[in-house]
């Protein structure tokens, strides 16, 4: 089973976003090195946390930096841009490092309505036709269009769906597209958004049957307390954001409770619910069981960390313990 890295380049307290940019380019690097399959950056706007906002510009970054690991977005919300752009952009990256570019796609804007009036919203409010549009432009060259994409058509870019509910579930379904869900903040609808996905499934030419990612968060340390007060810096992320007060990722605390409030603590935890957290070997099992129950085609870690030394300690044990778990079961 395949397993890769979602990165929303964070920003912690007291860092800058060059210095986010430069942690996300080494994470890349250690990643390939690890074994994972993918590098995924997430497109967000008017977040002082988070400076993968330009996300097209930082793939082209890290897949420059890197050589084999596939670099791509978790994804460009596609209604703030025009197909064409999107297209062009990359197909451009695809053009320069060939068979090493995805393209997930994502119907949400990134950010509240100030973003969406700020961005001007240039794409329709058709995401599914704005999607097959996209393939359109990116698939085999057609000479009698109208439009076409200069870098762009014969790349054949795979695209991906996201989501956190049936609609998007159903579209994957319906285009035969890889379908990635969000259930490292949104967990809700995932049972029934994975059986959907995978009932309906249509083979496609990109695809001949359903390819199934899930998402989960990753706070791995060598010792069990210390995972748990990682972790911490994402619940106050989270908190804040649900409050409208985002800001850089905050340091960890020793007690998540006295920061933010035990009943605020208990509705984060519940949509950060797919997670594993602890030492490796708590952090193996809580891997195990994800697997076991949604049998997955894939795995996207991530895990919002302030320290990046702990950052790269946590993917690294998570590779370890998903590289074993594989060689196990082959031999």
């Amino acid at each position: 089973m395949k397993y890769s890295v979602l990165d929303l380049s964070p920003v912690p307290e007291g860092s800058t976003a060059s210095a986010a940019i430069a942690n996300s380019v080494e994470l890349a690097q250690k990643a390939e090195s690890w074994g994972y399959h993918r590098f995924w950056m997430a497109e967000h706007h008017n977040m002082p946390g988070i400076a993968s906002a330009a996300t097209a510009v930082l793939i082209g970054h890290v897949a420059d930096a890197t050589s084999s690991i596939r670099v791509g977005a978790g994804g460009i919300m596609l209604p703030n841009h025009a197909p064409l752009t999107v297209a062009e952009q990359f197909g451009t990256l695809a053009t320069m490092h060939p068979g090493r570019i995805d393209l997930g796609l994502g119907r949400a804007p990134g950010g509240d309505m100030a973003v969406m009036r700020a961005l001007r919203r240039p794409g329709s409010d058709d995401f599914p036709a704005d999607v097959v549009e996209l393939q359109r432009l990116l698939g085999d060259p057609d000479p009698g269009a109208a439009v076409r994409a200069h870098p762009g058509e014969g790349t054949h870019v795979p695209l991906w769906i996201l989501g956190s509910s049936l609609f998007g579930a159903q579209l994957a379904a319906h285009l035969g597209l890889p379908y990635a869900f969000a259930s490292h903040f949104a967990p809700d609808a995932l049972e029934q958004a994975r059986d959907t996905y995978r009932a309906r499934f249509r083979p496609s030419a990109q695809l001949d049957q359903p390819h199934f990612m899930l998402a989960v968060n990753v706070f791995a340390a060598d010792d069990a307390a210390e995972a748990r007060r990682l972790r911490t810096s994402m619940q106050q992320a989270f908190a804040r954001l649900r409050q409208g007060t985002p800001g850089k990722l905050p340091r960890p605390v020793d007690d998540i409770d006295a920061e933010i409030g035990e009943g605020t603590r208990r509705a984060v935890d519940q949509a950060l619910r797919i997670s594993a957290t602890g030492a490796p070997d708590a952090v193996a099992g809580q891997l195990d069981g994800l697997i076991r129950e949604h049998r997955p085609d894939e795995l996207i870690l991530t895990g919002q960390i302030h320290d990046h030394a702990a950052r790269l300690r946590s993917f690294e044990i998570a590779a370890d313990i998903l590289g074993n778990r594989d060689a196990t079961l082959a031999a």
